[in-house]
């Protein structure tokens, strides 16, 4: 049964101003700046971007509307604080008064954190926590360039703090972008690994968001219709990159579970991936894949009704089980799923060492996703959770 809200308490749905989803719609990228009073944006992006010519596409479609445009490129994979303000001394140097973000998670993670910083002040790092900004960010499209992280919709903001290697959980409702944009024509040139990273990603989210303590009945809508989505056409982006269909239907896919996420929250799964992510520099939706059956099975005990339901969501026949042994069978057509696209087998394939289980599960303890996480974990059963993933 999904969360109701009781009488003393209410819940919060947040999400962008306006979204725009389908082939082509990122040329309406410089009407929209245009329309909510931009002059000069800056483009954050990546270098690789960069380098294929899809900022200077963007760039083109806001000159085009008379705005003008200055491209930053220094979003790296799991942005650190540095990043955040090396994008804005440029922003100021060049008196921007927007900002627009093209790429993955990376880039919106960074154009956040530069939109904090350049309307509030200080360091990035004093926004770590929830809504500790104090003005409304720069405004901020967001463009988005894979199908996974939904970072162009929610109030997420993941910063990698450059001197403890932590990545820093900045949940803030003025992060959320003013508009979001997905354009299934940027992401069809993915290879099929960002695709199934990316696409694994949002089955995490969605499932997070399902069992999260924080889940509503709107959350729980766009959890399930992300789950079978992903199911359905996951595979089909994977093997396919320019199979339309499978990329539009990603597209919604990842958005609802941002939906999802972006209200209930998450969970043990983000909370560790965070920790692999700041000391190891590694992809943040692989190390989602990898954790995710381990972190449900120890979630079992607390959500079984929850993963029966993911295996009905996933197409698991499971009309003649029981609920564990449906619960059970979700798990099983996870991990099959991660394989089937690609995804490494465990922690020790991508580098991860044991000596590092039990700092890395001490910094998860502190970690905002663990607070919505269906079942509360010790220390060392955060640290088994490490192990049986290696």
């Amino acid at each position: 049964m999904a969360h109701i809200a009781l009488a003393d308490h209410t819940d919060s749905f947040f999400i962008p101003c306006v979204t725009l989803i389908g082939p082509g719609c990122a040329k309406q990228a410089g009407d929209r700046a245009k329309a909510l009073g931009a002059r000069k944006a800056l483009i954050v992006t990546d270098a690789g971007l960069k380098k294929m010519g899809v900022a200077d596409i963007i760039s083109g479609y806001l000159l085009e509307d008379g705005l003008q445009t200055v491209i930053f490129d220094g979003a790296e994979p799991n942005p650190t604080d540095k990043n955040v303000h090396d994008g804005v001394k440029i922003y100021q140097d060049n008196g921007c008064d927007f900002i627009v973000s093209l790429g993955g998670g990376s880039a919106h993670d960074c154009a956040k954190g530069i939109g904090l910083v350049t309307a509030g002040g200080g360091n990035i790092r004093d926004y770590e926590g929830v809504d500790k900004s104090k003005v409304p960010m720069t405004p901020l499209i967001a463009i988005n360039t894979t199908a996974g992280t939904a970072s162009e919709m929610t109030r997420f903001c993941i910063i990698t703090n450059s001197q403890t290697h932590v990545k820093m959980a900045i949940v803030d409702w003025r992060c959320t972008p003013l508009i979001a944009i997905d354009d299934p024509n940027l992401m069809v040139a993915m290879p099929p690994a960002l695709t199934a990273a990316t696409g694994m990603d949002a089955l995490t989210h969605a499932i997070e968001a399902y069992v999260s303590t924080a889940a509503t009945p709107i959350t729980d809508a766009c959890a399930e219709k992300a789950i079978s989505l992903i199911g359905e056409f996951l595979p089909k982006a994977v093997g396919n990159g320019e199979n339309m269909e499978a990329r539009v239907a990603m597209c919604y896919a990842q958005y609802l579970a941002g939906m999802a996420f972006n209200n209930a929250s998450l969970g043990y799964v983000h909370a560790m991936a965070h920790q692999l992510g700041g000391f190891y520099n590694l992809p943040h939706g692989v190390c989602n894949a990898v954790l995710l059956p381990h972190v449900c099975r120890f979630n079992l005990i607390a959500a079984a009704d929850r993963y029966a339901r993911v295996g009905r969501l996933l197409g698991v026949p499971t009309d003649l089980m029981s609920r564990d042994e449906a619960a059970e069978a979700a798990i099983d057509a996870i991990t099959q799923m991660a394989r089937s696209v690609g995804i490494p087998s465990g922690l020790t394939a991508l580098g991860v060492k044991a000596g590092d289980h039990k700092t890395m599960a001490e910094n998860a303890q502190k970690d905002a996703c663990m607070f919505t996480n269906p079942r509360k974990a010790t220390l060392a059963q955060i640290i088994g959770v490490f192990e049986a993933a290696m």
